[in-house]
């Protein structure tokens, strides 16, 4: 069944209006009209299952039924990667709404070649890939910061696993501590960290540096083996 996400609270009776580019899919992809179920969600009161009550080429009404699931928690995961080209950042933030991350982070590093990023579109990307895969939130978007803001930032209590491509560290799978801590990943540039980087990290007490194996990943194939990695060790996986 079509799913779809709403900036609306949810209720039995509620009336939604979908944005004009959901009600074209509906209606004009889908060819869905009066009548026809779909489920929606809010990624605060669960998902739903709600019917078209009015339809027309360029938009509809929805009138929401009843909850199908109760709200979910996925588990405190971060991606903090940094700025790589487009096509690949795109496939990353895909990727990560599917592992279960709860916030994509963006970071310019020393190496980082790109210095912005479509955060919007970056958006659109993780709501679509959020309303495939049967979740019930959607992960936030971050506009890029410099890493070494974001490290001066870091909140207390919560841990960094450093994917270091620079080696004399222990595998992932031998490395995560067995805690209840929420995680941040963090993947650098195409270009690798700096020394100055690398030194950073290594120093602070919250990093966790780890080796995704021994060959060179690209910064998609990285992001996604990282993510799985922790979900199978310390995520929803478990369950």
């Amino acid at each position: 069944m079509i799913r779809l996400f709403v900036d609306h609270p949810l209720s039995p009776g509620v009336v939604l209006e979908p944005s004009a580019d959901q009600a074209r899919y509906l209606t004009g992809v889908m060819r869905k009209g009066i009548g026809d179920n779909l489920l929606v969600f809010n990624g605060r009161d669960g998902e739903w299952r709600a019917e078209i009550t009015e339809a027309s080429k360029r938009s509809c009404v929805l009138t929401a039924l009843e909850r199908t699931r109760e709200q979910a928690v996925t588990p405190d995961l971060e991606l903090i990667i940094a700025l790589v080209k487009r096509n690949r950042l795109e496939t990353i933030v895909e990727k990560a709404a599917e592992l279960g991350c709860r916030r994509v982070r963006l970071a310019i590093t020393r190496y980082t070649q790109a210095d912005h990023a479509r955060t919007d579109r970056l958006a659109a990307i993780a709501m679509e890939a959020s309303e495939q895969t049967g979740r019930l939130d959607v992960p936030e978007i971050v506009a890029p910061e410099k890493l070494d803001q974001i490290l001066d930032q870091w909140p207390q209590g919560r841990r960094l696993m450093f994917c270091d491509e620079g080696g004399g560290v222990q595998p992932a799978l031998k490395s995560l501590p067995d805690d209840e801590a929420p995680w941040s990943v963090l993947i650098g540039p195409e270009g690798g960290f700096s020394p100055e980087e690398r030194t950073r990290l290594r120093g602070m007490d919250f990093v966790v540096p780890v080796g995704l194996g021994p060959r060179i990943l690209r910064a998609d194939t990285a992001a996604i083996s990282a993510l799985t990695l922790w979900q199978a060790t310390k995520g929803d996986w478990r369950s």
